[in-house]
């Protein structure tokens, strides 16, 4: 087992969370902007593709194992987006003073405003490679189902979160603390299935 990895992300919300869901390995936890990694460019409409490329790309930069993830919203009623490009979402030009997600969030109210249907789902697919050309890359996938709301709800998360009601908990992401967030997320699901399958290959080694 290796003892250094790389987190291929220049997202906070989303870097803390991995950090914390990789707690138990025990190894150390490096952000790819200690290394200034240049941004990788995200051009597949698969989110395993630009998994793929973004591990690899900063394995290539730092010469260690590089873990990344690709997740997002995909609605029902609007044929998966916004999928791939649920970070960008909206791309009109910025006439406010809201940041990037605020106006996502806004996007998806408005293009849903008639929409009866408001079932989602949260995917996130988590690939590690234990070095720029490895052959086998390790890949688990995770999934949330729920809804959209009309309104916000919640102080805590980032991007969609005040807006993406959870089935189980009737709470939306931002209402809910890290610790449960962490466990029952898309994200927690795919690093919980990385873990077993880093657990197993410790074994087998």
């Amino acid at each position: 087992m290796f003892n250094k990895l790389v987190i291929a992300t220049g997202n906070q919300g989303k870097l803390r969370e991995i950090q914390h869901l990789l707690s138990p390995l025990q190894i150390e936890i490096i952000p790819q902007a200690a290394f200034n990694v240049p941004e990788c460019a995200e051009p597949f409409c698969t989110f395993i593709e630009n998994a793929l490329a973004k591990a690899r790309h900063a394995s290539k930069h730092t010469g260690l194992p590089a873990l990344a993830d690709d997740s997002g919203l995909c609605v029902n009623a609007l044929q998966g987006a916004p999928g791939v490009l649920s970070a960008r979402y909206a791309t009109e030009p910025v006439v406010s003073k809201m940041n990037q997600d605020e106006r996502n969030n806004q996007k998806l109210l408005t293009v849903l405003a008639d929409e009866k249907n408001r079932h989602a789902h949260f995917y996130c697919v988590v690939v590690l490679v234990r070095h720029e050309h490895d052959p086998e890359p390790i890949i688990a996938e995770g999934l949330w189902a729920g809804e959209i709301l009309n309104e916000y709800r919640g102080n805590e998360g980032f991007g969609y979160d005040p807006l993406f009601l959870d089935a189980k908990t009737g709470k939306t992401i931002a209402e809910l603390p890290l610790e449960i967030k962490s466990r029952i997320s898309h994200r927690g699901h795919a690093m919980a299935k990385l873990l077993q399958k880093l657990e197993r290959l410790n074994h087998e080694a």
